[in-house]
């Protein structure tokens, strides 16, 4: 019997919320206390840097997990790989929280962290182009835009539900307690989340257009590369602004919050405040993307997060907590414009026998040069000038990148996913 789409969201929903607690929790301990438990001889904004480049370990390895999820998700179907994923995730966060410290096991803590880290980055590699593909193909044309916007709005559920329990750590514990044994507390409460996601994610059918479409002949990789290498760098290019201003608005402002001695519980309260409305407003733009096209709200949004981020900066060093909310709220309603409509679009650029491998390796391979490397860089350039001006040009470039590349595609809105496409 075909579960109900309204099921299938809610499955897709519940799983990425899972999955991307697990990953954001990760940046947001890397931010932090991970600097002064696993690299405790460095200063700390180096300290900071070396935490962030484990954190960086995670989305080399996304490419890696897309496309080997992304070859048996095309031939073996979506709903398996999805379960694997999430178990994959679960286990690696899981272990994370039991790891023993640099004071305890000397420079065997960061290589675990990092292994760790490696398998965190494997598994949402797989994650995100199932969760979006099985909503995608259940739902129909006509409101495709709305319903594959759920699963993204899993990122600000699970940096929510990330950011919502370091919060009520931190202003339940004092630093020393938190240092101490509080920071491991939501690393092992994904074992709790993963058996919820587990039990809904069985409950689904797999996805009717996968089970109907002809089996191609060769690898799925092969197809990608000969007949949509375009749209791949299209949804490379896409994904940069998207990626990077979504890390630095909610990861790296942790750590520069610091900088600019703003207390750890004000910034995370204003992420929480934030991330809640985007979580909301993800939805509405992937409906209006139903009405008025993909590329038009996704080109609004990489123009207003490229002038934004110069208001950013500013806003947060006054240290006032409406000031940083405001801050990092307009910030993630620009990004949700591009995120919105991501899902519909990416799906429409392939065919189905290719759609899983050609969505994951186009967002993953982006998310090594954008979301991999922008804390790293914002932190290293902060280091350098001690202003975040050259940050917000970093930014201001990536922006002008995707408007290129967005403006330059064609629109999907209203494609058949049914049918084979084979030639870009």
């Amino acid at each position: 019997m075909a579960t109900s789409i309204k099921k299938i969201v809610a499955a897709s929903l519940i799983g990425t919320t899972i999955e991307w607690y697990d990953f954001f929790l990760y940046g947001s301990a890397a931010a932090l206390v991970f600097n002064k438990l696993f690299f405790p001889e460095a200063d700390p904004l180096t300290g900071t840097l070396l935490a962030f480049l484990t954190y960086a370990v995670g989305f080399i390895a996304r490419p890696l997990g897309g496309l080997v999820f992304g070859h048996f998700g095309d031939r073996a179907g979506r709903k398996t790989l999805l379960v694997v994923s999430l178990l994959m995730m679960g286990a690696a966060t899981f272990l994370i929280g039991c790891l023993p410290t640099h004071a305890a096991v000397g420079a065997a803590a960061p290589l675990l962290l990092t292994a760790l880290r490696l398998v965190q980055g494997f598994a949402l590699g797989g994650e995100w182009g199932g969760a979006v593909l099985i909503v995608s193909e259940h739902g129909e044309a006509g409101r495709r835009g709305f319903w594959a916007s759920w699963p993204q709005a899993g990122a600000p559920g699970g940096n929510l539900l990330a950011t919502g329990v370091l919060a009520v750590l931190a202003a339940t514990q004092s630093e020393e307690t938190f240092l101490s044994w509080g920071w491991r507390v939501p690393f092992l409460l994904s074992g709790v989340l993963v058996l919820i996601g587990l039990w809904i994610r069985l409950s689904i059918t797999e996805s009717p257009l996968f089970l109907e479409a002809p089996k191609e002949e060769r690898a799925p990789i092969v197809g990608v590369l000969r007949h949509h290498w375009r749209d791949v760098l299209t949804a490379i290019g896409a994904r940069l602004a998207e990626n990077i201003s979504f890390y630095l608005l909610t990861v790296f402002v942790i750590a520069y919050a610091k900088t600019v001695k703003v207390e750890n519980s004000t910034v995370l309260e204003a992420i929480l405040i934030a991330s809640a409305i985007h979580f909301v407003t993800i939805p509405m733009w992937g409906a209006l993307s139903d009405r008025v096209g993909r590329r038009p709200i996704y080109l609004a949004g990489a123009a207003g997060i490229g002038i934004w981020i110069f208001a950013f900066f500013p806003l947060v060093n006054t240290g006032n907590f409406l000031a940083i909310t405001l801050a990092v709220t307009v910030g993630l309603l620009f990004h949700g414009m591009m995120y919105g409509p991501q899902a519909a679009f990416f799906s429409e650029l392939f065919g189905t026998r290719m759609r899983y491998t050609g969505v994951s390796i186009g967002a993953q391979l982006s998310a090594i040069v954008a979301g991999a490397l922008a804390p790293i860089i914002a932190v290293a350039l902060l280091k350098a000038y001690g202003s975040s001006v050259p940050i917000s040009i970093y930014l201001g470039i990536a922006a002008l990148l995707t408007l290129f590349a967005v403006f330059r595609a064609r629109e999907t809105q209203g494609r058949d996913l049914a049918e084979r496409i084979t030639v870009s």
